[in-house]
């Protein structure tokens, strides 16, 4: 079975990385309407990495995953227009008026996706897509191998999944928190993350349960261990978080991720990855990694310092240093995150003492995050890591036939016939000198010659080697497995009303579900400000409470807060 290992890019050169390290396809934020707004990239941009990335026959994905007004309808439609010109293989969305555009022949025929911010976690939703005609799902973060196996089984159409990065605490697309504090919507692309904030949970009677501490904060996942197991179930895709994340982040996650990949799956793109280092996800920025919901509910949170990785206590002060116990050797220029979110730089480091450039919130007793692990960071930014494809050579009946992994072949003929003094000599010069690829995207991976090679100057078979080479390229590039979204249709939706949950925005969209057989009711006032399968109750080990819970805010702000005991969800109420 082939699975595709989905990488982000926040920009081109991040893009170009992820390409170079192994990723099979690319998702990135168009000029607008994506679910990350400070990573817009334009049509430019995104055309040097299609045209980069079609040479290994990686696909390359727009984020169009937020929801839209009327009067932007028509903007998203050029937009569509323009990345279907350049060649981008797919778009993921979340509303629902752009698949009533494509329905009625508005858009040209470029593969639709449906975000995970459309809260894909039930089995009536997926099929209903399904039905539909989408080629591809992306599901929800909060599923277990079961459920996902349980969807698989009952669908054929492409699941993507979630494998590693941070982890949003509401079900994707019915987070409206933000919105709520500030006027920030997640679903436009502008969330303010008020789940890393620090909040107090008192009771009913003004009781403190928890203070001053980041309730709602979740370590980031990491599905490393159970990549077997999603691969055996027949996940299509796998995806990784971050298209916020710098440029070595994203490099020593794909390698990793691609290097657990290549013994357990096919992959869905061409070439391999040559690189001098071994990737470490533990020192990459992350709060605690979690395996989430996939085999069992785990503890998930992170409720001291949302800001990197535990590595140690602090157990002395000084004037202007201070010592922890800590396993891990800090370096100078790590970033590290101490106490009530004090933030410092290791200026330098002498036996065990920390010499920061600033000390005044440093406590003996302080917790201590690293979230810059600078070593690290310049080993990876020097690593040399390079991509090339496959290539069979063979020489018969005085021609040079060119094959590539994907079966694509170039001939050229010999430009003489003249045998050479030394035949012997002649065909290892020649096997030499093809096999030098140089800075091409291709490297020789078998040789087979039959007879003799005639006599030529080393030149003539360097541009031999170029000739073919190029040629070989633009078979590739012709024959590069362009993929065309097929018919779309209205299919009855499984449910007959559907509430502010759907997020409307436009008439399209709401043409759309009236034509599916759902009448959208209410109007876009959320009375659920987030749904969540992170639990205080659980976390606290309150599940037998019955007392009622609030979560105040550091302005003072109170949120009712609501369980769900029989799905094991909290939800969080205006």
């Amino acid at each position: 079975m082939q699975t595709e290992l989905l990488a982000p890019a926040k920009d081109k050169e991040t893009a170009f990385a992820a390409i170079d390290c192994g990723a099979d396809a690319v998702y990135i934020g168009g000029p607008a309407f994506g679910a990350r707004s400070k990573a817009g990239n334009t049509i430019n941009d995104i055309k040097e990495i299609v045209d980069y990335a079609h040479r290994f026959y990686v696909r390359i994905y727009v984020t169009l995953n937020t929801v839209l007004s009327n009067s932007e309808l028509q903007e998203a439609v050029n937009m569509i227009q323009e990345l279907y010109d350049i060649g981008v293989d797919g778009i993921i969305i979340q509303d629902m008026g752009i698949l009533e555009l494509a329905i009625n022949g508005k858009l040209p025929p470029i593969p639709i996706h449906i975000s995970t911010q459309c809260d894909n976690r039930d089995i009536e939703k997926v099929k209903f897509f399904e039905r539909v005609g989408v080629p591809r799902v992306v599901l929800a973060r909060e599923l277990s191998l079961d459920k996902i196996r349980d969807i698989r089984s009952n669908t054929k159409v492409e699941l993507e999944c979630f494998i590693h990065g941070a982890l949003c605490v509401s079900y994707s697309g019915l987070c409206y928190l933000s919105e709520h504090i500030g006027g920030r919507s997640a679903n436009r692309g502008e969330c303010a993350q008020p789940c890393r904030k620090k909040y107090t949970l008192v009771d009913d009677f003004g009781n403190v349960i928890a203070q001053n501490k980041h309730l709602l904060s979740l370590k980031d996942f990491n599905a490393s261990n159970h990549l077997k197991e999603l691969v055996d179930i027949g996940v299509n895709s796998f995806k990784i978080e971050g298209r916020l994340k710098d440029i070595n982040y994203v490099k020593s996650v794909v390698l990793y991720y691609r290097k657990l990949l290549n013994n357990l799956s096919d992959k869905t793109s061409s070439g391999k990855v040559f690189t001098d280092i071994t990737p470490d996800i533990t020192k990459t920025f992350n709060r605690g990694y979690t395996d989430y919901f996939l085999r069992e509910r785990r503890k998930c949170f992170n409720f001291d310092v949302p800001k990197g990785q535990f590595v140690g206590k602090v157990t002395k002060i000084g004037r202007d240093f201070f010592e922890i116990d800590s396993l891990d050797t800090i370096n100078p220029q790590d970033g590290l995150c101490l106490g009530n979110d004090f933030g410092c730089l290791v200026n330098k480091v002498e036996d065990n003492r920390i010499y920061p450039n600033r000390m005044s919130e440093i406590k003996k007793g302080d917790f201590v995050y690293r979230n810059k692990d600078a070593k690290y960071e310049k080993y990876i930014n020097n690593a040399k890591v390079t991509r090339k494809i496959g290539i069979s050579l063979c020489v018969v009946d005085n021609r040079i036939i060119l094959t590539d992994e994907d079966n694509n072949m170039v001939s050229l003929e010999f430009p003489s016939s003249t045998l050479s003094h030394n035949p012997a000599r002649m065909n290892e010069t020649f096997r030499t000198q093809f096999s030098k690829t140089g800075e091409s995207d291709f490297y020789i991976d078998r040789v087979n010659i039959s007879g003799h090679i005639p006599f030529m100057p080393i030149s003539v078979i360097n541009e031999l080697r170029r000739k073919g080479l190029s040629l070989l390229m633009q078979e590739r590039i012709k024959n590069y497995p362009k993929e065309i979204q097929k018919e779309l249709n209205y299919s009855e939706f499984y449910k007959s009303e559907y509430d502010y949950r759907a997020n409307v925005y436009n008439d399209s969209a709401r043409e759309f579900y009236s034509k599916c057989n759902c009448e959208i009711v209410g109007d876009n006032k959320p009375i659920e400000l987030m749904r969540t399968k992170h639990c205080l109750k659980y976390a606290l080990n309150m599940c037998r409470s019955e007392k009622k819970l609030f979560l105040v805010d550091e302005k003072g702000a109170k949120y009712p807060l609501k369980f769900d005991c029989k799905n094991c969800e909290m939800v969080i109420l205006s």
